[in-house]
């Protein structure tokens, strides 16, 4: 190992991102194509099937932050071999649960070591490539986006021809891989600022504000924001505590002075913004394919042409942002996917998805790539360095309440229209196998208003970027409002 260069470290410290990254982000979406043959296995009902993806996605957005936090203290790299293991051990247990209630704690530890896993991945991968890391979180993010997407036809692979269980059970041994290479990949990086105490309260509030807020935004868009009132109520509390102790304790887990950075501030309302619409399409996306008549699995191979062109441009914009700034990139990129969703709009008949449908997706997924590693760079980028991990959590928090958000408004929106073009109060919109004319428009017209929000916060996040985004301060010119990172030496 003495023998391995610099070059090859970071190589090794990119693999072990790339594939602990995809364990968490696959575990976000595989499980939904095996939810209705886990109900059947469990006896789990609707609620029980809801708590199983649900379980895992508060863990994640609740505990980004703390993630980072810890990350930035005790070491990204360690930090992240150990949330490897402990997705590992979470996985085994969902793998071998026999009962729902154990199904449930095992997604919720999942959910905590992901958090842990994806959080510092993309800090290791800034202190490890310094100011070089454009091109490096390009590949990240065009890998494990080919993971993200390739989860559900996969998962419903294994869950047809060989077992639900195995969608966990494969996990054991990714993580082994991840943890051998994040351990030989190692590197001479800065050292953990350890002084203080850590910040367990700022912690605890965080993650009870978030969660409480992640609940209230999923429950209410599907029982009545009415019943759910206290959440937000808890929520708030919760989150107000926090910016008083943030701003009363000597090592606070959110600096608040990082949204002082115009960067780092601008960046992340644009994320906010861009993946609340981003995400509202896919998943609507997904499930307009299958109301138009394609299959779950054909539905999941119908992404793969993102997940090329991801492959293919996503480290070439990280390269080209680096170089010359990424306002441009930040403001077409995000117009791209706003005009993508406007034009699969058109698409209201399964032949129509290989006309229209294809341009849309095509505008969609290159906007896509022109935005996604330009927005994750400035963001980590515009932080000082002893602050990367807080920083990573902060924009991956910052992305999934803007997906949660948007989710429950545009399935709000959705509900709402399609029940004013239908007098049948049992009808469902967009579901599979509609075939009555009124209902079928009724969810077509109630689709398209759903997309228009999609796309008004694509050209929202595009405006944003546009005005806020500063490309000096990106090159570092001027005042610099980030510390310079030295790139990190091989282990002699």
């Amino acid at each position: 190992m003495e023998t391995l260069g610099l070059d090859a470290r970071r190589r090794l410290t990119l693999a072990a991102t790339i594939l602990g990254s995809s364990l968490a982000f696959i575990d976000a979406t595989v499980v939904i194509v095996a939810l209705p043959t886990i109900e059947e296995d469990l006896a789990l009902g609707l609620t029980g099937q809801q708590w199983i993806f649900l379980s895992y996605s508060l863990a994640l957005a609740s505990l980004y932050l703390v993630g980072g936090a810890v990350g930035d203290r005790y070491g990204r790299r360690r930090v992240f071999i150990a949330g490897a293991a402990g997705f590992a051990v979470a996985s085994l247990l969902a793998g071998a649960a026999p009962n729902e209630a154990t199904l449930i704690i095992a997604r919720t530890l999942q959910g905590v070591a992901g958090a842990f896993l994806t959080t510092n991945s993309l800090a290791l991968l800034r202190g490890v490539y310094g100011a070089d890391s454009g091109r490096a979180i390009g590949l990240w993010t065009s890998f494990t986006s080919v993971a993200t997407i390739a989860g559900p036809p996969a998962g419903g692979a294994l869950v047809e021809w060989v077992s639900w269980r195995w969608i966990f059970l494969l996990n054991l041994p990714l993580a082994a891989a991840t943890v051998v290479l994040a351990l030989v990949g190692r590197c001479d990086e800065a050292p953990p600022e350890r002084q203080g105490r850590l910040d367990l309260a700022g912690a605890a509030l965080a993650a009870a504000g978030f969660g409480l807020l992640t609940y209230g935004l999923v429950e209410g868009a599907d029982r009545g924001f009415g019943t759910v009132w206290w959440a937000f109520v808890g929520a708030v509390a919760a989150l107000a505590a926090f910016v008083v102790v943030e701003q009363r304790v000597a090592q606070p887990m959110l600096p608040f002075e990082l949204f002082r950075v115009r960067n780092f501030a601008v960046a992340n309302a644009q994320t906010f913004l861009v993946y609340a619409g981003l995400y509202g399409f896919f998943v609507f996306f997904t499930i307009y394919l299958q109301f138009l008549g394609f299959t779950p699995f054909e539905a999941g191979l119908l992404n793969i042409p993102s997940s090329i062109i991801m492959i293919v441009l996503a480290a070439r914009f990280g390269t080209l942002a680096d170089k010359h700034g990424p306002r441009l990139y930040l403001t077409v990129g995000p117009a791209l996917i706003g005009t993508g969703t406007v034009i699969f709009t058109l698409v209201d008949d399964k032949s129509e998805f290989w006309t229209a449908g294809i341009v849309g997706l095509a505008t969609f997924s290159l906007g896509l790539a022109m935005m996604v590693a330009p927005i994750t760079s400035t963001a980590l980028k515009s932080a000082p360095e002893r602050y990367a991990g807080i920083a990573s959590g902060v924009n991956s928090t910052v992305s999934r309440l803007g997906s949660l958000v948007a989710i429950a408004l545009i399935g709000l929106v959705i509900t709402l229209v399609f029940e004013s073009r239908t007098d049948d109060a049992d009808a469902v919109p967009l579901a599979k196998n509609q075939e009555a004319p009124e209902l079928r428009e009724a969810s077509i017209d109630a689709f398209r208003a759903g997309m228009a929000l999609a796309a008004a916060l694509a050209f929202a996040g595009a405006a944003v970027g546009g005005l806020g985004i500063s490309n000096r301060e990106a090159r570092g010119e001027g005042a610099p409002a980030v510390s310079e990172q030295v790139p990190a030496p091989a282990e002699s």
